[in-house]
C-alpha cells in the first residue's frame, strides 16, 4: 500500500512500504490506525498496486466478495489501503467511501472494500484463513460504497450477492476492543499508477451516540503498528514513525529496541528516511521497537509509542527432546506416552506416524520402538521433514508365520538400557529362552514351534534416576499369535 496523504483530524502522513512477498506480511500489517473523533472523516491519496500482494493466488477466489464482484476481469489489488480500528464502545457501526475525482470533476476509481474481524491475523488474511465478515465488490453507479445505509439511494446494506448493484453490506455489530481491518481498493478502472482519492467516514449508532468513543482513538498512539510475527529469512519489516497525532509536526525521531521484550531498553538504533522517520528490521532480530518524535512546535515537546511494536521471528521448528512420561515397562498405566519439546516459543502441531496433527504435545500410548513425529508452526514458519525417536518398551504381540512381519518378540530399546536381560516363560513358569540386546524369541522351543498362546517375561534391567543407576523388574505377559 503506498498511501500519500491521509486527514485525520490533523494532517497525517504515510510513507510506503518496503516488505515483500512472504507468508506473514501482508500490507495489512502496516494498516493505518484510525478512529472517530475531531472531523470524523479521513482522506487519502493511494497510489500503485502495493508493494506486496496481500493474498494467496490459490486462495483468492474462495475468499467472498474476493472473486471480484460483477466483473471477472477486475483486478482485486489496485490503488489499495489497508485501515485498522479499535471498537471503543459496543454497537452498531458503519462506514461510507465515497469516490473523489482527482482533479476537476473526474472520478477514475471505483471503490471497493472488505472488513476482516474481529481480531484476526494479518497472516491468516494473506493465506485465505480469516473470509471477509462484510465486503462488496459490486458495480457502484451511486459514488457511494460501505457498510450501512447508502447516502445517496438510501438502500440498506445486505450480504453480498453478486450482480446484485447493492454496494452496502449491513451493519457491524460490534463489542468494545475489537480491531477490525478493512481493505479498500480500486475495483477496475485505473490502472496507471497514478493517485486517487477517496472519503472514508465512521457511521452507525454508537458514533451518532459519541463520535469520540465509538472507535477508540488510543490506537493512534500505537502508530508503530500492532505487533508482528513473521519469519526467519523474511524480507525486511520497514516501521514508519508518520502515522502519528504529531502528523507532519516532525523534528526528530528517536528509535530504540527491547531485544528480550523484558523491560529493559537494549540499544538505541539509528533512523532512514525524512526526520529518521524509518527503521528497517531484518530476521532475525526479534525484539520490541519503539519510537520517540520531537515535534518541531514542542507541544507536546515529543510524542511517543509507549508500548512499542513487538516483532518476533519464528523459524522452522526443532524438536529439542521426547520425554517419557510413562512406559508400559511400568504398571500403571501400562502404555507408552510421551512428550514433545520444541526449540523455540512459537505455536506448533504435532502429527506422529502419518497421523492427524493435534495442538497438544503429550501422546498417549504410542506403539513401542521406531516412530516419526512431523512438527509444523502454526504461524507459517515451516514445517519439519519426519523426526524418528525411539520407545522403550515391549510389543504385546507378535505372529512368527513367516511372513515378514513381528516375526520375533524383544524389549524394544533394550540397547539403551544398563545391563538388561529377559527370560520368557510359559504359563505354567518353564523357562523357554533368555534374551539381550541382540535377536529376539522366534516362538520356538528346541526348535519346535511353540503354539498360540500367552506367555510370560521377566524384565530385569537398570535405568538412570537422579544420577544414579537404579535396578528395576518388570513381570507380565504378551501374546504368540499363529
Amino acid at each position: 500500500m503506498r498511501t500519500l496523504l491521509c486527514v485525520l483530524c490533523c494532517l497525517f502522513l504515510f510513507s510506503p512500504s518496503a516488505n515483500a512477498q512472504s507468508p506473514n506480511s501482508a500490507d495489512c500489517r502496516t494498516a493505518i490506525p484510525i478512529c472517530a473523533d475531531g472531523l470524523v472523516t479521513i482522506m487519502p491519496a493511494v497510489d500503485g498496486n502495493g508493494d506486496i500482494d496481500d493474498f494467496d493466488p490459490d486462495v483468492i477466489l474462495q475468499t467472498g466478495c474476493l472473486e471480484k464482484g460483477s466483473n471477472s476481469s477486475a483486478n482485486v489489488e489496485n490503488n489499495t489501503s489497508w485501515f485498522v480500528f479499535r471498537a471503543g464502545t459496543g454497537g452498531q457501526v458503519g462506514f461510507d467511501i465515497e469516490a473523489l475525482p482527482v482533479s476537476g470533476t473526474t472520478i477514475t476509481a471505483e471503490w471497493d472494500f472488505a472488513v476482516y474481524g474481529p481480531d484476526v491475523a494479518c497472516g491468516d488474511i494473506s493465506n485465505g484463513t480469516a473470509q471477509p465478515i462484510r465486503c462488496n465488490y459490486e458495480v457502484n453507479d451511486t459514488g457511494f460504497t460501505g457498510i450501512g445505509v447508502n447516502p445517496i439511494s438510501g438502500e440498506e446494506g445486505a450480504p453480498f450477492v453478486k450482480q446484485s448493484l447493492n454496494t452496502y453490506d449491513e451493519w457491524l455489530d460490534v463489542q468494545p476492543g475489537e480491531i477490525y481491518y478493512i481493505l479498500i481498493n480500486n475495483y477496475n478502472i485505473n490502472f496507471n499508477d497514478d493517485p486517487e482519492s477517496f472519503m472514508f467516514t465512521f457511521t452507525g449508532s454508537s458514533v451518532d451516540a459519541n463520535q469520540d468513543t465509538a472507535i477508540d482513538c488510543t490506537l493512534r498512539d500505537e502508530f508503530l503498528g500492532l505487533d508482528i510475527v513473521a519469519c526467519e529469512g523474511d524480507p525486511d519489516i520497514t516501521l514508519s514513525a508518520l502515522n502519528t497525532p504529531a502528523g507532519a509536526d516532525i523534528a526528530n525521531v528517536a528509535w530504540s529496541v527491547d531485544y528480550d521484550d523484558d523491560g529493559t531498553i537494549d540499544d538505541t538504533l539509528t533512523g532512514t528516511g525524512p526526520f529518521g522517520a524509518e527503521y528497517v528490521v531484518t530476521s532475525p532480530n526479534s525484539g520490541r521497537y519503539f519510537a520517540e518524535i520531537t515535534t518541531i512546535s514542542g507541544s507536546p515537546a515529543t510524542v511517543a509509542d509507549v508500548g512499542g511494536i513487538l516483532i518476533t521471528f519464528y523459524g522452522v521448528p526443532v524438536l529439542d527432546r521426547v520425554e517419557t512420561l510413562e512406559s508400559n515397562l511400568s504398571i500403571d498405566p501400562d502404555q507408552n506416552n510421551i512428550e514433545f519439546f520444541v526449540d523455540g516459543d512459537s505455536s506448533y502441531e504435532f502429527a506422529i506416524n502419518g497421523g492427524e496433527f493435534q495442538d497438544d504435545p503429550i501422546f498417549l500410548d504410542v506403539p513401542p520402538g521406531l516412530n516419526t513425529v512431523i512438527i509444523n508452526d502454526k504461524n507459517g514458519c515451516g514445517t519439519t521433514e519426519p523426526i524418528e525417536f525411539l520407545v522403550v518398551g515391549y510389543p504385546k504381540f507378535f505372529t512368527p508365520n513367516g511372513d515378514g512381519m513381528h516375526e520375533t518378540w524383544n524389549v524394544f530399546g533394550i540397547e539403551t538400557l544398563e545391563d538388561p536381560v529377559v527370560f520368557v516363560f510359559d504359563r505354567y513358569g518353564k523357562l523357554l529362552k533368555q534374551l539381550g540386546t541382540v535377536g529376539g524369541w522366534d516362538g520356538t522351543f528346541n526348535g519346535k514351534p511353540m503354539p498360540s498362546s500367552d506367555y510370560w517375561f521377566r524384565f530385569e534391567y537398570g535405568e538412570q534416576e537422579d544420577g544414579a543407576i537404579v535396578a528395576k523388574t518388570r513381570k507380565t505377559h504378551f501374546t504368540l499369535k499363529r
